[in-house]
């Protein structure tokens, strides 16, 4: 029994010991195959994952989402997004087999016109499982493969599949360039309302999977793509077309530096237009094209570095390029700062007789100028012995500058900037659109109270010194027409997603009150009177009552005979329907500082703009007969010396110092690796650089 026994725990020894052998050949094993896998999955990974995808099926493809549509006010699509398709080959699959290989040259000649060399040249990589053999096809040529795939020649056709994307597409061309801004690589939005609502334009893309179970069932999930917001703006596409073929004609007949308009709705301070003269196509925003005009009249210069457009796109730098482009991408009527002239003198009066300083009965005298320090400030009539005395009114019909001073000393600097503040000048508008200065910038535009000294206050007064934007002023000038209501300028009006729900009602926004109903009331009849029997009487049309000041600044530096000429008007007078603020930089004139440009161009664009609107005749009793009626005559600001200085914010001013980038915080730094390319990913939002008129353009093509 003890002999048993023994013999049991013998053998059971004998069991654990080969089961500990057996235990450690099998992890032995099992760690050399780990170290196998990990090293497959390190070292030949991509390799032996192409050959299980190719035998199993499985696919794995991005679904591009859409960039949402910009409309007018009325439904016009502005901008939108087309599916275009990637051809995508795998030359691994194509060359698998002779017939898969002749079967698929020919599909590729047929469809797409591709020569033997291009198809050896996409199947140089034997191995490979991707190549874009071109990006971008249409619809009508990605359909005429597919029908021609479900031919008998198609049947061996192999290795071909299509990549969808979405390309940005603006049908209507050039028509609210600046408005609109374009795209670049990434779906990121480069100034205007493409860069502005960049966040709410682009979605996600989503993905599609298909796959073989391992009872070799199909199984497919799809990660649906969402797509961006789309935009319903204030602009109204047909406004648009006619202040653009207005001043296209203008420039064609005429032609100046540069031609701005803004054409808005008082009561609102809602955009219906935006126009600058100078424009790009949106589809094509790379093309140097658009920056043909800087050359003109270069050929025989000394400072020009290029003479020629055709030199500079040969021969000018990547930088070079861009920068060019960027004076045309930029808004003027966002981004440059300019000394309005005579329509300042709107916002001075209309403090003055809101805080009671002046009213309609009061009478000035004008000697022609003023003596502030040790500089004398001539008024228009300063040649002829000035105006002698004028009412109120006749102040604003003549632009008499001495009246003004005059009134502007009444109020003194802390009442003058009070008005200036209420007015918005010197700070952002926050138009949602890309471009504007940010307010640090933007508050040394003006004199303040501090430096508001007694040269400065004279000619803020008629503004000269003072900068403003044509965003800042037509706003501004809303306000006073309206009732004194100041309202934030906007373009986009909703937000939209693709079925039509509202995601965002933008309501206008009522900032603040800046003058009295009746001192509003005061300001549309001596407006009235401008258009009627003053400076503005170009700007008449038959049986409209037209209110409206006209404006002619003298450019830096000062007696070059350059001149900024502007008219901001409004109709009708009792119930102001629409406002348009035309500027005219710099007419191809003999003499400019007598121009009445910007008054006919505002003529031309309202007389077909009022019935369009519905705005009515409502008015008979004036004569339309303005041939002997003067314009805005304008001397020279000073009698002799001048101050070194007299604009605001002086060499920290862009206007001054003729900076090439204004200090905007929604700029980028020019020379960005950029590009047209289209791409279905999502980009971050992409700030436009906004650059300063008074770094002419002609900068550009000069050393």
């Amino acid at each position: 029994m003890k002999k048993k026994k023994k013999n049991n725990r013998r053998f059971l020894s004998r069991m654990k010991t080969r089961l500990k052998i057996a235990l450690s050949i099998f992890m032995a094993c099992f760690v050399v195959l780990v170290g196998m896998l990990i090293k497959i999955n390190v070292k030949d990974g991509d390799k032996y994952e192409q050959k299980v995808l190719a035998q199993q099926g499985y696919s794995s493809t991005v679904i591009p989402y859409k960039r949402g549509e910009i409309l007018d006010a009325n439904g016009t699509v502005l901008a939108t997004s087309e599916k275009v398709y990637n051809l995508i080959l795998e030359p691994k699959n194509i060359l698998e087999k002779e017939e898969y290989t002749k079967a698929t040259s020919t599909a590729l000649k047929e469809c797409f016109g591709y020569t033997d060399s291009q198809i050896s040249g996409f199947l140089a990589d034997e191995k490979s499982y991707y190549v874009i053999a071109e990006k971008g096809l249409s619809y009508e040529q990605y359909k005429k493969y597919m029908e021609y795939c479900d031919t008998d020649a198609g049947d061996n056709v192999r290795g071909v599949y299509f990549e969808e994307q979405y390309k940005r597409v603006y049908p209507n061309g050039k028509l609210a360039c600046h408005v609109l801004g374009f795209t670049v690589s990434g779906n990121v939005g480069m100034y205007g309302i493409e860069g502005g609502y960049n966040e709410y334009l682009n979605g996600y893309n989503g993905r599609s999977y298909s796959y073989l179970n391992e009872d070799n069932s199909l199984t497919e999930e799809i990660e649906p793509a969402v797509n961006g917001y789309n935009l319903v703006t204030s602009i109204d596409a047909n406004v648009q077309k006619i202040v653009q073929d207005t001043v296209d004609e203008y420039m064609v007949t005429n032609g100046a530096k540069n031609v701005s308009v803004i054409v808005m709705e008082p009561s609102t301070c809602d955009i219906l237009a935006l126009y600058n003269s100078h424009q790009f196509d949106p589809n094509d925003a790379y093309s140097l094209d658009s920056t043909k005009y800087m050359f003109d009249g270069l050929e025989n210069s000394e400072d020009a570095k290029y003479k020629t457009f055709e030199e500079f796109k040969e021969k000018g730098t990547d930088d070079e390029h861009v920068e060019a482009l960027s004076y045309v991408w930029r808004n003027f009527a966002v981004t440059d700062l300019y000394e309005p002239g005579s329509t300042y003198k709107v916002f001075t009066l209309a403090g003055a007789i809101e805080e009671g300083y002046v009213s309609e009965a009061d009478t000035f005298f004008c000697d022609g100028g003023e003596v502030k320090d040790i500089y004398h400030i001539a008024c228009s009539s300063y040649r002829y012995g000035g105006h002698g005395e004028v009412t109120l009114s006749q102040a604003l019909e003549k632009s008499c500058n001495d009246a003004l001073m005059q009134i502007a000393d009444m109020e003194g600097a802390a009442v003058f900037d009070k008005y200036q503040v209420l007015f918005g000048f010197g700070q952002r508008t926050n138009i949602d659109i890309q471009g504007e200065y940010d307010e640090l910038s933007l508050s040394m535009s003006v004199y303040h109270r501090d430096t508001l000294n007694e040269v400065e206050l004279a000619t803020s007064s008629f503004g000269q010194g003072v900068t403003v934007t044509m965003m800042q002023l037509c706003t501004a000038f809303c306000s006073v027409i309206n009732g004194g209501y100041y309202y934030e300028p906007t373009i986009v009006q909703r937000i939209e997603d693709e079925d039509g729900n509202v995601i965002d009602d933008k309501d206008n926004v009522l900032v603040r009150r800046t003058i009295s109903e009746e001192t509003s009331a005061i300001m549309r009849e001596q407006l009235f009177k401008v258009v009627q029997e003053g400076t503005g009487k170009k700007a008449s049309i038959e049986g409209y009552s037209i209110g409206g000041k006209t404006g002619t600044a003298e450019k830096l530096p000062r007696g070059n005979g350059k001149y900024l000429i502007s008219f901001i008007g409004f109709a009708p007078v009792d119930n102001p329907q629409v406002v348009i603020y035309v500027i005219v930089d710099e007419p191809d004139i003999p003499d400019q500082s007598a121009s009445p440009e910007a008054s006919y161009i505002f003529a031309d664009i309202a007389t077909e703009l009022f019935p369009y609107l519905n705005i009515y005749k409502d008015n008979d009793n004036f004569d339309l007969d303005t041939s002997d009626q003067p314009g805005e005559e304008v001397s020279p600001i000073y009698v002799g010396d001048s101050p070194e200085n007299d604009v605001a914010g002086g060499e920290d001013n862009p206007y001054v110092t003729g900076a090439d980038t204004a200090g905007s915080d929604d700029s980028t730094a020019e020379g960005d690796d950029v590009s047209d390319d289209t791409s279905d990913d999502s980009g971050d939002s992409g700030e436009g650089d906004n650059t300063d008129d008074q770094g002419s353009s002609d900068d550009v093509a000069t050393e």
